[in-house]
């Protein structure tokens, strides 16, 4: 079969609440605005607020980098802004009938932004390098859908028998390990994307810097990298779909205070304020709702707790869900974060699943949690609260980040008796402090990548990657195997479900809300995209005069 852009792919959902099609968040116009487009000044200025740390797409796992790769790269294929898949780097896409191999054609004449021609091996060099254990990928189990890649992952065979195959410049064959309905978003997303191989080759930190031997084959380039200050992009005038590119410059500030960001908005220094690149200040929403400004959009995202299940106390599940079933989730979201956000008792967007909405158990139900801290400290050895040991939540440093730690620390002693100490690092170091496993608690979000329940529980399948739980369950490890070769969809979603069960049974997150994009933006500025995952998109905006 041939794919369509208008086919029935599933649509991508990712990051922070969607409908099940999921929608993307557009402006739309007559179509006779865009001939001003030309007397005004295409330069976008957003904030993104701190240093992405990772510009190189099989390196990046985070919301930040991936809102600087979107534009700067494109895949074969690129969520549109109807929110499916649409042919990008491949002008052609053949599935086979048993839907285990597809051939992509590469377009003629795409380049990278230094002239080199992007190529079919540049896509398999892209991804066998994140395969390569020694990339030290986090992502790297996104590829797991390719034919051997798990055993490539784990070092059982060579790289060379992955299911990826350059057989000429313009064609790239691939093979999967069952038919996946997603694959064609996957194939949009950032791990997916090609690098230029000739220039990785050359020079293994290509990616560290703007300039020089940093190409990209996207509708933008970097031009600029201030490292904790600023990024500016430019439109890249070799994209091969460039005529749709209408902004000539996109300027991406680095502020980690909200209350610099809307005032920055408010002075005309910033075009767009809040989600998905930047923060709103928790005491301006209010006001924003009432004056009419504020945009609230859908997100498939859940934010959460991460216990360590390694250390004490928290090796034990019951200490675990008794933390978890001690937050009132209702007060956050109607007291604090104030965004429509929905309580989370569970892991899976309701997008996704439905009846995730109401969840596995109770909010704010403080006689359970008692009782399992009783029993999982008698468990452990403690003859009271008295003698554990010493708590910290750890979160990354942000206004609604610490002031959700602190209602929990407060809900926390006044429901279980528990004194936590709270503890916050800078984005760069606090992921890096979470992969190394140096933490008890620590906060987290993560959006969907795709709009499908497995990339919500394959994240801890395995140990290591972004699973810095420590946690493993060989059945839910196996239930997620199983859903990988289940062909009836109800089925399919079956063994999803019970996955989730042993997840969410054993708890080694405490899920405290699904997420809302929350944001300002200049009235001139028109049909930015944004993904019910979340993505951000600027191919296709543009200013209009005021």
């Amino acid at each position: 079969m041939v794919f369509a852009a208008c086919g029935n792919t599933e649509t991508t959902s990712e990051n922070e609440e969607v409908t099940e099609n999921q929608e993307t968040n557009e402006e739309t116009e007559d179509n006779n605005a865009v001939d001003n487009t030309e007397v005004v000044d295409q330069t976008l200025r957003i904030n993104i607020n701190t240093e992405p740390p990772a510009l190189h797409p099989g390196l990046a796992s985070d919301t930040t980098s991936s809102s600087v790769l979107l534009q700067t790269f494109e895949g074969l294929t690129r969520i549109n802004q109807d929110g499916v898949p649409e042919e990008a780097m491949a002008e052609e896409i053949n599935i086979s009938e048993d839907g285990l191999t597809y051939t992509f054609t590469i377009r003629d004449g795409v380049t990278w932004s230094n002239g080199d021609p992007v190529t079919a091996n540049d896509f398999e060099y892209a991804w066998k390098w994140v395969l390569d254990p020694g990339s030290n990928a986090d992502y790297a189990y996104q590829l797991e859908v390719l034919k051997n890649a798990t055993e490539a992952i784990a070092g059982e065979v060579s790289i060379d028998e992955v299911g990826v195959k350059a057989i000429d410049e313009k064609t790239l064959e691939v093979q999967l390990v069952a038919p996946t309905p997603y694959f064609l978003e996957l194939t949009a997303f950032y791990t997916y994307m090609p690098i230029n191989s000739k220039i990785a080759q050359e020079n293994p930190d290509w990616a560290l810097d703007a300039g020089g031997d940093y190409t990209s084959n996207g509708p933008f380039q970097m031009t600029t990298w201030e490292h904790s200050d600023k990024i500016v992009l430019e439109k890249n005038e070799s994209y091969w779909d460039a005529e749709t590119v209408k902004l000539e410059t996109i300027e991406m500030y680095m502020i980690n205070d909200p209350n610099t960001e809307i005032t920055m908005f408010d002075n005309n220094e910033l075009d767009w304020a809040g989600s998905p690149t930047g923060n709103l200040p928790l005491e301006a929403i209010p006001s924003l709702k009432a004056d009419g400004t504020l945009n609230v959009t859908p997100k498939a995202g859940v934010y959460w707790y991460k216990f360590n299940t390694e250390e004490a106390p928290f090796n034990n599940k019951k200490i675990r869900k008794a933390f978890s079933f001690a937050i009132d989730r209702k007060a956050i979201v109607e007291n604090i974060t104030q965004g429509g956000q929905i309580p989370a008792m569970a892991a899976v967007p309701p997008s996704m699943f439905p009846e995730n909405e109401k969840g596995y158990f109770q909010d704010n139900d403080i006689e359970t949690a008692k009782q399992l801290l009783e029993e999982g400290l008698a468990e452990e050895g403690y003859a009271s609260i008295d003698d554990l040991p010493p708590i910290t939540l750890s979160y990354n440093t942000n206004e609604a980040h610490a002031k959700i730690a602190q209602a929990i620390q407060d809900m926390w002693s006044k429901n279980l008796g528990v004194d936590v100490e709270l503890g916050n690092e800078e984005w760069a170091v606090y992921i890096e402090t979470l992969h190394a496993g140096d933490y008890q608690i620590g906060r987290m979000g993560w959006i969907g990548d795709f709009n499908d329940p497995i990339n919500f529980l394959e994240l801890y399948k395995n140990l290591g990657g972004n699973n810095d739980t420590r946690w493993h369950s060989d059945d839910f490890a196996s239930l997620l195997d199983q859903s990988v070769t289940e062909t009836d969809p109800e089925k399919r979603l079956d063994l999803l479900k019970q996955a989730e069960e042993i997840f969410m049974e054993d708890m080694p997150v405490a899920p405290i809300y699904f997420y809302t994009n929350t944001f300002v933006k200049k009235d001139n500025i028109h049909d930015v995209a944004i993904s019910g995952l979340g993505d951000i998109q600027f191919k296709w905006a543009y200013f209009t005069a005021e």
